[in-house]
């Protein structure tokens, strides 16, 4: 917090001098700046804070870090520029002082919070932060096998003692009778040592054991966590949902919400709509070509299966002397003779795909989104793969997940396209808008050159 608001504060000062001087040549109004600077501050952490964006676990978590400081500083901005508006003091601020405070202090805070972020992992992982004392109470052979030892060193506790106890001494009835001696030990030692937690590391099956361990302990004014047992901890990864006085894991996650596919759609018709600007000169450059080096139609029109498996035509620049669809389509493979000269060049830099642009305005595609198949391709592939099913729970998209992680193009093997449903299926249930965004960002960046694509 305490660096948030130095660096917010000297951003706000240094662009203000800065950009007067250079200027005006004169600072003037920099008690105005420094107090609109310590505001901005302020609202900075305040909003941080409510977003529990200082928790070590959020800290460490780079993505999360970045869309919490870019959408709070953005938020901010906005609203802050609104309030002096409409209050008639934005005219005490020049837009060239905004505008660069905006910019330098944005950049200054993902910076920090970069270096940030990769300090406090390492110090994690070197269990800099392990400073609350514990001891654990576990079935014999656990701990040796779970990684939970690890995992509280690196969150901030520090493992003092471990108790075992055998696999017998827990399935008996007479349990507590069992092991007196050495719990009367263990508590005398907890208080002696100032104990501040006391973990289980029992399967949950053992709920007398649980039970009564529990009971035994509550003579210890310090709080007892129950670690979940290698069945349990598969679920408990997932998110946790409360239905009334009941929690479940959400196992699978249902297509999008109603404001989250609003956000996408937004998303989309912006982003096609700038997109048709920009590409519009290349676009009519390309039909040319087409019609001038072939014979046949600008446009190919293929059947793809969609959201929820509904079939939809998908427009792409003809790229082939053949115009295939139906039950038997055979995939373009390297120096395929049904490539035409010019489809040869736009296939490898993606241009035929262009006209997607079309399927996205009309609603049937998304700008991100796991790649339609032929239809045929699609029944196939339903067939040999498992889960390939759950890539129908969004919108297919013009580019997704798996493509800019490199598998795209022809799938020579039944596995690349295992690997290709695996990476679509994890867009799916880890969808955010930031994700998109980073997706389309990692398109741009890797350009239109693709190597697999014949």
């Amino acid at each position: 917090m305490v660096c948030d608001a130095v660096l917010v504060v000297l951003s706000g000062l240094g662009c203000a001098v800065a950009y007067h001087l250079y200027t005006q040549s004169a600072l003037g109004k920099a008690n105005v700046y420094a107090a609109a600077s310590v505001v901005v501050a302020i609202n900075f952490i305040l909003l941080t804070t409510v977003q529990h964006g200082y928790r070590l676990k959020n800290i460490t978590n780079l993505p999360r870090a970045f869309r919490i400081t870019l959408t709070t500083w953005t938020g901010l901005f906005g609203a802050l520029l609104a309030i002096a508006f409409t209050m008639k003091v934005s005219e005490d601020f020049s837009r060239g002082t905004t505008i660069s405070f905006y910019l330098v202090g944005l950049a200054v805070l993902l910076a920090w919070k970069l270096a940030a972020g990769r300090w406090t992992a390492r110090a994690l992982a070197t269990g800099a932060f392990a400073n609350s004392r514990a001891v654990m109470i576990a079935e014999f052979g656990l701990p040796a096998a779970s990684n939970t030892m690890m995992d509280l060193a690196h969150h901030g506790y520090r493992l003092m003692r471990i108790m075992e106890i055998r696999s017998t001494d827990l399935a008996s009835p007479l349990l507590l009778s069992a092991i007196a001696p050495r719990f009367d030990e263990l508590i005398a030692y907890a208080r002696e040592n100032r104990v501040e937690h006391i973990f289980l590391l029992m399967s949950w099956s053992r709920q007398h054991a649980i039970d009564s361990i529990l009971d035994a302990l509550k003579i210890l004014p310090v709080p007892v966590h129950l670690v979940p047992d290698s069945h349990a901890a598969r679920f408990l990864r997932y998110p946790l949902q409360s239905t009334g006085n009941t929690f479940t894991a959400e196992l699978r996650r249902a297509p999008l919400s109603w404001n989250e596919r609003a956000l996408k759609r937004t998303l989309d018709l912006a982003g096609t709509s700038l997109a048709l600007i920009v590409f519009a000169p290349v676009m009519l450059v390309t039909a040319v070509l087409i019609k001038a080096t072939s014979k046949g139609p600008v446009f190919f029109r293929q059947t793809r299966n969609g959201f929820n498996g509904r079939a939809f035509k998908i427009f792409k620049f003809r790229t082939m002397r053949v115009l295939e669809d139906g039950p038997k389509i055979v995939q373009a493979q390297k120096n395929d003779p049904r490539v035409t000269a010019i489809g040869k060049w736009l296939r490898k830099t993606s241009i035929d795909e262009l006209p997607q642009l079309f399927n996205v305005l009309k609603g049937d595609m998304s700008l991100v989104g796991p790649r339609p198949h032929a239809a045929a391709h699609n029944t196939e592939y339903e067939q040999i793969i498992g889960n390939y099913a759950f890539r129908h729970h969004v919108k297919p998209g013009i580019t997704g997940w798996a493509q800019v992680n490199g598998y795209r193009g022809e799938t020579r093997t039944l596995e690349l396209m295992q690997k290709r449903v695996e990476y679509d299926l994890w867009y799916i249930n880890n969808w955010s808008l930031w994700l998109d965004l980073k997706i389309l960002l990692r398109t741009l960046m890797a350009g239109f050159i693709q190597g697999s694509a014949y």
